[in-house]
């Protein structure tokens, strides 16, 4: 695992990760040759990362490093088991060269997602891949102490199948609903879990020994996308996560914006909504009352109200359930009339707030994810017809609506992007394989 010793208190260098490959704490520091090979050995690995395997050769082309650099750096990323050689390259018609990839089994991650009524857990490997994962349903009204304690649960089963492999285990990655100090790993304010200044960060790390890397829901899913999945490629792009509430993670220019007391992207609560209905924030009218996952059972429920033909009752009595996304999906799916006029609408209002990020952003993408990603498929159209009503022509042009890669996943994934990130970031942190 990544070289610590356990102890009631975080060592600085894990807690205050860097941003951009370069300790944001000392954004002047000149230019030391331990600094510049870790950047260098960074390089390597983003380039790695692609998916793609490459020779030493052309992974010189692609960074502008000298072979013997870069041979000395893949030497030594081979040692700490983060890479390993894999076949030969052919196609040059010359001497075949050894290429070079990521090892899945560089170390295992742990990723969690706390959400408002759930609790999702799961453990990867060093490329995404998921070994183990466990859902748990939580009741909103439980303690704060209850529902960390339940999350401690998760870990430490999530650590208990690792073990069972072998391979070891990297970090923690821990997502949830708010205002999140990532720096300190504390929790400032959660609207919609009601918490206020939690430690999360130093209570895992505590009962696990383990670094820990605490991240708002959507900016995490938004590192998990470019990561992993659809935003791969892409520079500036929107991460919406859409469930309880709407999060907002900014990939903009390369890399997560933060805004200038690391919160942005509450856009949940931007004024969207002239009935002034009340927010869990406190507030009135926010964009989050009309397009989250409550609002489309409140628009479902509404039609049942009046008497409107549908399934949903029947899908309701058989499966003993009360009304959810998944009912909804269900009778979707069947063609229910009534299930999918309140997606529409929920579509709608969604879309307009897409629109206006458009607007302003300008980015290449906006991918969709969080639990209403289960009904993607269902939303995609009239957010797309509202998003083209709304946008000026000549921006809509440049961007694309999307559905996450993972869906209602998406933000669990992003945990997993955390500590990958670190260790891409610093991979000489790594301890050395024996």
């Amino acid at each position: 695992m990544l070289n610590i010793q356990k102890s009631t208190t975080i060592p600085n260098s894990l807690l205050h990760q860097p941003t951009n490959g370069i300790d944001m704490k000392h954004e002047y520091r000149t230019g030391d040759q331990t600094l510049v090979r870790e950047i260098n050995l960074s390089t390597i690995l983003r380039c790695l990362q692609a998916g793609t395997a490459l020779s030493r050769a052309k992974l010189a082309t692609l960074t502008g490093l000298n072979k013997t650099t870069v041979s000395s750096l893949a030497d030594e990323l081979i040692g700490r088991g983060l890479i390993y050689e894999t076949g030969l390259d052919d196609s040059s018609g010359g001497r075949p060269a050894t290429l070079l990839t990521l090892n899945p089994n560089a170390g295992q991650v742990i990723g969690i997602e706390l959400g408002v009524d759930f609790i999702s857990a799961i453990l990867a490997d060093f490329i995404g891949q998921i070994i183990w994962r466990e859902l748990q349903e939580i009741d909103p009204a439980d303690s704060q102490e209850t529902i960390i304690n339940y999350a401690l649960t998760l870990i430490d089963k999530a650590t208990a199948n690792s073990q069972l492999t072998n391979i070891r285990l990297l970090g923690i990655g821990v997502t949830l609903p708010g205002m999140v100090d990532t720096e300190k790993g504390i929790l400032l304010f959660s609207p919609n879990l009601q918490w206020h200044n939690v430690k999360l960060q130093q209570i895992i790390y505590n009962h696990t020994g383990i670094p820990t890397f605490v991240e708002n829901d959507a900016n995490a899913a938004a590192l998990g996308e470019h990561t992993f999945g659809v935003a791969r490629q892409s520079r500036n792009f929107i991460f919406l996560s859409i469930g309880v509430g709407i999060g907002c993670g900014l990939f903009l220019n390369g890399d997560l914006y933060r805004g200038a007391g690391n919160i942005a992207g509450e856009i949940g609560h931007t004024h969207m909504d002239d009935s002034n209905r009340p927010c869990r924030c406190g507030k009135r009218g926010c964009w989050e009352t009309t397009g989250n996952q409550y609002s489309l059972i409140e628009r479902v429920r509404a039609l049942l109200d009046i008497g409107r033909a549908t399934v949903l009752n029947q899908l309701m009595t058989e499966q003993n359930s009360p009304l959810t996304l998944a009912i909804i999906a269900q009778a979707a799916e069947a063609g229910d009339e009534a299930s999918l006029e309140a997606l529409a609408d929920t579509g709608s209002a969604i879309g307009l707030g897409i629109a206006n990020l458009i607007n302003i952003f300008n980015p290449e993408m906006i991918v969709i994810g969080g639990a209403m990603g289960l009904l993607g498929d269902y939303l995609l159209a009239p957010i797309t017809q509202t998003v083209q009503k709304h946008t000026l022509s000549q921006i809509q042009q440049q961007s694309q609506v999307v559905l996450s890669q993972f869906g209602p996943t998406a933000t669990v994934m992003g945990a997993v992007a955390l500590v990958i990130r670190a260790v891409m970031t610093q991979p000489n942190r790594v301890e050395r394989m024996a």
